[in-house]
């Protein structure tokens, strides 16, 4: 089975899970990674988007960035498998943070400059911390 890459846009993320939920149940290696397992490739491609930013090459970071996505979904996935998380409650929880983070656009804070909207990002983080 081939997954179609050409999918409409924001498909191809689901695209992308649906094809490691195939590689999980088919590929022996990635069927027995783990989220401890996978700790050394995410810090590896981590810093390989750095030195892509660091490049300035646009294709090496477009494919690092891709490769980085790779960790998020084998993890994502693996959750799924556990009855944990999945993909979706990853972005869900991804785009409540950053309403809660950039009040200045999503509510009716003010953020004049830089510096404002990075005081508003770190109060809302801390009040987050004291939430648990």
């Amino acid at each position: 089975m081939t997954v179609d890459a050409s999918a409409p846009d924001g498909s191809a993320l689901e695209a992308f899970a649906d094809q490691m939920r195939l590689l999980r149940r088919e590929c022996a290696w990635k069927r027995e990674q783990t989220h401890t397992s996978l700790i050394p490739f995410v810090r590896e491609e981590a810093e390989e988007v750095v030195e892509a930013i660091e490049s300035g090459d646009p294709a090496a970071l477009c494919d690092e960035l891709g490769d980085l996505l790779l960790q998020v979904v084998i993890h994502a996935v693996i959750a799924e498998e556990a009855g944990h998380f999945t993909l979706d409650d990853v972005a869900r929880g991804v785009i409540a943070k950053m309403e809660r983070r950039n009040p200045h656009v999503f509510g009716d804070a003010v953020a004049n400059d830089a510096a404002e909207v990075l005081t508003l990002w770190n109060a809302a983080k801390a009040a987050e911390k004291r939430r648990g």
